[in-house]
């Protein structure tokens, strides 16, 4: 019951931990916490069957709160201050696999239909995102640290392709041109590619992972994070290795934790598919309700 006692609080007691100048928003300004109303509303319902948290996921004052309707230059990238692209590929799961039908039709419609116009995004194709000359998406649109955004968005693509595979869709359109699932693959494996050693300098943003030239210093590390992703290199692709510039080597969760889910989703046997029904095991049988009968016949 916990995670409920937390959302509930959070319900109850709205702000942002950042305002009115705190010491948290010189680096991690939060923007807004209406993303996290439909995020965790999505997964306490996935993880209770309480109806209403689906119902309050799905609210459309809330999904405008949260940005669903605004796009702009961060559209789309998923990141510790923003969870709204996550909680599009979250409830378009389950409308490919469950669709629940009224009233929850049309909103979860609207946000498949976004998250698909995100995953086009993403590709080479289109001009949304610029990159690297050797392909690191620019997410950040070239401000430091890309790599957290990178991982995520490799991450969301490869879950949202599986998703469509076992909803036994070959892909999806951008615009009038279709797409195989495999691109949304492809865009991943370069990006996970890059952080692991494909890039201009030939190093691997993780430390143990490749060669230690870029790690070692001439003084004795006092510590090694084993597995920890470095922030990343600049918009041309250069990384300077200086321990006190946090913009090219600081390790965070919120990358770390897009990096190792990108792994998992690229990793394992894809003969077997993903499994559809056991993130929906809370969740009672769906017999939608009917919509509302028309207004009557007036001659």
């Amino acid at each position: 019951m916990e995670p409920e006692h937390s959302f509930k609080f959070s319900r109850e007691q709205r702000g942002r931990y950042s305002a009115g100048g705190s010491e948290a928003a010189t680096f991690y300004n939060s923007t807004s916490y209406w993303d996290e109303f439909v995020w965790g509303g999505a997964w306490l319902y996935h993880a209770t069957g309480n109806s209403s948290y689906l119902q309050l996921a799905t609210t459309p004052g809330i999904a405008r709160r949260a940005g669903a309707f605004w796009g702009g230059p961060d559209y789309g990238v998923r990141s510790w201050d923003n969870k709204l692209a996550g909680a599009q590929v979250l409830l378009s799961r389950l409308r490919l696999f469950l669709s629940p039908g009224y009233p929850y039709e049309e909103i979860l419609r609207t946000f498949h239909n976004q998250i698909s116009i995100v995953m086009c995004s993403y590709l080479p194709f289109f001009t949304g995102f610029n990159r690297t000359k050797d392909g690191l998406i620019q997410l950040n649109h070239g401000r430091p640290q890309p790599l957290q955004y990178a991982v995520n968005a490799a991450f969301l693509a490869t879950l949202y392709s599986d998703y469509l595979k076992a909803a036994d869709t070959t892909g999806w359109y951008c615009g009038p041109n279709f797409y195989s699932t495999e691109v949304l693959r492809d865009f991943a494996k370069i990006q996970i590619d890059y952080i692991l050693g494909k890039n201009p300098r030939k190093m691997s943003y993780i430390v143990g992972f490749g060669g230690w030239k870029w790690r070692d210093t001439s003084k004795p590390n006092p510590n090694t994070l084993v597995g920890a992703m470095a922030a990343g290199p600049d918009k041309h692709d250069g990384f300077h290795d200086v321990r006190t510039n946090y913009n090219y080597t600081e390790p965070t969760l919120a990358g770390n934790a897009g990096l190792v889910a990108a792994l998992l989703a690229l990793s394992g046997d894809r003969t077997t598919g993903i499994d559809k029904n056991t993130i929906f095991s809370s969740v009672p049988p769906m017999f939608p309700t009917p919509p509302p009968p028309p207004a009557p016949w007036k001659p």
